[in-house]
């Protein structure tokens, strides 16, 4: 089945041709900007699995600083999204297709969470995020016929709240010896070889307890009628005070509460803590037991600035791609490859760990990442490009729908 990710060709200037499908969507009734901020996310992955170190400076620099921990959590907050669509949007489904809906997330849960350690075992540099997909999609699924306000509040204490329960939570993992013993009685962390539950809820570079939120704001926009007028400009707008709020909390939390900046450098052995508002330069794990840790924002940093300035930078994101796709005919053509990665985003994520560990480019002197990403990321457009102009899915795609029919035997 053929399915077109954008128009064949650019319209010409002026030009009035009329559409059969609404602007938002293909002719398979995909929203085309979520597609486009699904591929925005992938390749910002890429740049931070294989592109060069932000310390390279300069404007290349900054795109990389820009890629670390915020293409993840786009990708989180889409994940959110999809979750709403899986259930019914923008309606939940109720009946024996809501029971049929629920079924298949949660066989899709389970898949993405033996994926990603599948693609672990792989010993990558890469740290895989699929598993804590998989976890969030089922932590979420109980909220999936809530509204978007109820959605949205829930959200925001979440990214309240979850934030100091890790950091209290991870200090008592650091002091004690509580974990061993869960860990040592947990089936998954002996199926696993890993730390099981203790390392997706608390110690990994993804805890859950941080990322709910995320996934939590992607179903509060997904319950919202993007078609309306208006409605995406108001997404960003939001977005951007996220941003405001979050980064520049985190800026004058740093500079105005005496002594947090030489905590935070003392902390982290002299990691440059005036940045630690936007930038993991800092440092790239959390650290506990300085509470001035918790007004840093860096990415991956776990704390309630950074969790509201990454939503907002993904509100702003995914709020931009809507509109711009929605707007114009030439922009859907010109970022037809990167909308086809967006398409196919599992195959093209688990694609892109097993390309790493199959050329062995791990780490890389920068000389190097940057002809790599660029390989990566135009490999990844064409081969997405070319497959979906055939196919209405991805190789996993259509797997992962095969593997969730068994739910619609549920009565």
């Amino acid at each position: 089945m053929r399915r077109d990710a954008s128009p064949p060709a650019p319209p010409e200037a002026g030009s009035s041709a009329r559409t059969a499908h609404p602007p938002f969507t293909s002719s398979a009734g995909r929203l085309i900007g979520l597609d486009l901020a699904r591929g925005l996310a992938i390749l910002g992955m890429y740049a931070a699995h294989v592109g060069p170190e932000p310390s390279v400076g300069g404007p290349l620099g900054w795109a990389m600083e820009a890629a670390r921990g915020r293409s993840a959590t786009l990708f989180a907050l889409l994940a959110g999204f999809t979750l709403v669509i899986l259930t019914g949007r923008p309606e939940p489904r109720t009946g024996r297709a809501g029971r049929q809906a629920v079924g298949r997330v949660l066989i899709r849960s389970a898949i993405l969470i033996a994926l990603g350690y599948l693609l672990t075992a792989l010993d990558t540099s890469v740290d895989v995020i699929l598993s804590v997909y998989g976890l969030l999609f089922i932590l979420a699924l109980p909220l999936y016929r809530l509204r978007a306000p109820t959605l949205a509040a829930i959200a925001a204490s979440a990214a309240l709240v979850m934030p100091l329960v890790w950091y209290l939570l991870l200090a008592a993992v650091e002091h004690g010896s509580w974990a061993d013993a869960v860990i040592a009685h947990d089936p998954l962390a002996r199926i696993t070889d890993s730390e099981g539950l203790v390392e997706l809820f608390i110690t990994g570079e993804y805890p859950v307890l941080t990322w709910l939120p995320f996934i939590i704001a992607g179903m509060a926009v997904a319950k919202l009628d993007l078609k309306r007028p208006g409605v995406p400009a108001k997404i960003a707008l939001s977005g951007g005070a996220l941003v405001v709020l979050g980064y520049g909390g985190s800026w004058l939390a740093l500079h105005l509460v005496p002594g947090a900046q030489a905590a935070v450098s003392a902390a982290t052995d002299g990691g440059p803590a005036a940045s630690a508002w936007w930038s993991d330069a800092v440092s790239e794990d959390p650290t506990v037991g300085v509470p001035a840790w918790l007004l840093v924002a860096a990415p991956h940093s776990q704390t309630t600035w950074s969790i509201l300035g990454s939503t907002g930078v993904a509100l702003v994101v995914l709020a931009a791609c809507l509109i711009a796709t929605a707007r114009s005919a030439r922009l859907r053509w010109l970022a037809a490859p990167v909308i086809a990665v967006g398409s196919i985003a599992l195959t093209a994520y688990v694609g892109h760990i097993i390309a790493i560990k199959a050329l062995g480019v791990d780490e890389l002197p920068d000389s190097a990442a940057l002809p790599v990403l660029i390989c990566f990321a135009v490999a990844a457009m064409l081969l997405a490009l070319a497959w979906t102009r055939a196919f209405q899915r991805g190789p996993l795609e259509y797997m992962m729908h095969a593997a969730t029919t068994p739910a619609l035997l549920i009565k």
